[in-house]
């Protein structure tokens, strides 16, 4: 049932290697190792990446646009506690509305699985003992099959694994250490640019608020590093090649599909928005793993009272009463001033008044007197 995809991996990575030997890769070991094989496996994954391109970035935009959706999400959450037949089916209906597919977020890893399944059967047969039949398989030729079994990179076979059993070890012609060490570094590897991939995604895109998702990004972050660790065992070595190979190209291209189609802002206020309150920053040991330092409690200053300047107004301590008894004071006193300036004006009127109507009278009695 698989044969396609057997015909179809073997199919390039035959191509690749014809293309690498018509360059001049030298067929024999340099340094331990064939490196016409090497790139022709590493090759397949710059192929089988550049065909699933589309796909991937449609797997980027469909987790923005679940992004985007996350208020709406939490608000039917809210509203249908409780309810988790109507909280799927109103979930579903936004996504349709929305044009949003949740699968489509691991449509791409999917999709490499009958790569690398089909890869694995392949390098799992090789064999130099092997009968002439079982070489022509998957359109195979003898001199090929005998080539890549012999193949190596840096003097462990390509066929080889970590968990190979003597008798397997003796069919290559290989060191049981050397292939254990180089099988081993290679199984690191590929843990820890499986564990970056899934960090980058992360840290660009943020956690999701929804728990089940959250639960899937932890074991994609945690668990399937680990895991690899022990399934890395029965893995022969090219095909960890082409893991650590596949990995190194997604940490590129999710670095630039990312600077393309940068998180919503309403995703990073989402992600912000949910931290707790900020912690107080520590200090001392490795990497700031010391005591952390209490927050300083600010005091209120006391109140300072200025000494008065020369040739300044004195100032009172008080800001809010001193204005008004200030105001008080001057518009009683301009008052009481005006009234006391009024009052001189009219007495001096009166004065005037009668001192000018008397020597008018005085004046005016003698006239008669005369008369």
């Amino acid at each position: 049932m698989l044969d396609p995809i057997y015909y179809t991996i073997s199919w390039i990575l035959l191509r690749w290697h014809q293309l690498w030997d018509a360059v001049g890769v030298p067929e024999g070991a340099v340094l331990g190792t064939n490196w016409s094989w090497i790139l022709a496996i590493i090759f397949l994954v710059v192929t089988v990446r550049v065909i699933l391109f589309p796909v991937f970035v449609k797997q980027i935009k469909s987790q923005r646009a679940m992004q985007a959706l996350q208020p709406q999400v939490k608000a039917l959450q809210e509203k249908h506690k409780g309810d988790r037949e109507t909280l799927q089916k109103e979930m579903m209906e936004l996504y349709r509305k929305e044009k949003a597919n949740p699968l489509m977020g691991c449509l791409p890893m999917f999709l490499q699985i009958p790569v690398f399944l089909g890869l694995f059967h392949v390098l799992r047969r090789l064999n130099p003992n092997k009968a002439e039949s079982g070489k022509t398989l998957y359109g195979w030729t003898v001199d090929q099959f005998d080539s890549v079994s012999v193949a190596k990179l840096f003097t462990a076979p390509i066929a080889g694994k970590f968990g190979s059993s003597p008798e397997e070890l003796a069919a290559l012609g290989a060191d049981g250490t050397t292939v254990k060490v180089m099988a081993g570094i290679l199984v690191l590897l590929m843990m820890g640019t499986t564990y970056l991939t899934s960090r980058q995604m992360i840290l660009k895109t943020g956690w999701a608020e929804d728990p089940q998702q959250r639960m899937i990004q932890r074991l994609m972050l945690y668990g399937i590093p680990a895991s690899l660790l022990i399934s890395g065992a029965i893995f022969p070595i090219g095909v960890i090649i082409y893991w650590v190979t596949n990995n190194l190209f997604t940490l590129a291209q999710q670095q630039w599909v990312l600077r393309k189609f940068p998180p919503p802002p309403s995703a990073k206020s989402s992600t912000t928005g949910t931290r707790g309150p900020v912690q107080p920053a520590k200090s001392g040991g490795l990497f700031g793993r010391g005591k952390s330092t209490p927050p300083a409690t600010t005091q209120p200053a006391a109140t300072k009272v200025a000494a008065p300047k020369p040739g300044a107004k004195p100032t009172s301590p008080k800001k809010g009463q001193p204005a008004n008894q200030k105001g008080q004071t001057a518009g009683q006193q301009k008052g009481q001033g005006a009234n006391q300036k009024g009052q001189p004006a009219s007495q001096k009127g009166q004065a005037t008044g009668q001192q000018k109507g008397q020597p008018a009278n005085q004046k005016g009695r003698p006239a008669k007197r005369q008369g």
